[in-house]
């Protein structure tokens, strides 16, 4: 019979995505092992976390200030559609990507009753129209919902006039960015074609 403290703080790293009990458990016994000042700062980490950093208002991407450094140095002519801000941080392991991003916070997916009108494509649209974009890559993940999502947005971008790729299947049919490597990433993104 655990304590029902420690049990709370189980629970809590539970909560965390691909978290099992074990694990759980590991992380729990770690930081009552540890010392107070190293909790103290995990946990003001945390907060400092939650209390500072919001989404871009331009791209979505994670974020301390009103824009995102990216956006505000990079080639505005390109932009790569990726599902989630974490997508992001994937693919900037590809070293030679210059441009910027657009975060549609989710894919269309009729099973789960998500629509177009419930992902930032609208805002997507915006941005292209605002800012003279070239080319949009379109790096959603290789699955059903994803594929989807980039056709679906390839369609409404064909009228005007813009570029519209498609990472290449380097990255496995049903995996997710975020377990990608750069090498795989890099080549998926130099071997992009163009979705019509």
């Amino acid at each position: 019979m655990q304590n029902e403290i420690i049990e709370k703080l189980i629970e809590q790293f539970r909560t965390l995505p691909g978290v099992g009990y074990k694990s759980a458990q590991r992380y729990a016994y770690s930081v009552l092992e540890g010392s107070i000042s190293r909790a103290q700062n995990f946990a003001n980490a945390l907060l400092e976390a939650k209390q500072k950093i919001k989404f871009c208002k331009v791209c979505g991407n994670f974020t301390d200030g009103e824009v995102c450094s990216i956006c505000q140095k990079r080639n505005r002519k390109v932009i790569c559609v990726v599902k989630e801000p974490k997508d992001v941080i994937s693919m900037e392991k590809v070293k030679d990507y210059d441009g910027v991003y657009h975060v549609l916070f989710g894919t269309i997916s009729p099973l789960e009753n998500r629509g177009p009108e419930d992902i930032h494509i609208k805002e997507l649209l915006q941005r292209v129209n605002a800012d003279g974009v070239q080319e949009v890559i379109m790096a959603t993940n290789p699955d059903v919902e994803g594929d989807a999502t980039a056709m679906y947005i390839a369609r409404l971008l064909s009228p005007l006039g813009v570029k519209v790729t498609r990472l290449a299947q380097g990255v496995a049919m049903g995996s997710d960015l975020e377990y990608a490597d750069e090498v795989t990433l890099s080549r998926a993104l130099e071997e992009r074609r163009e979705l019509k």
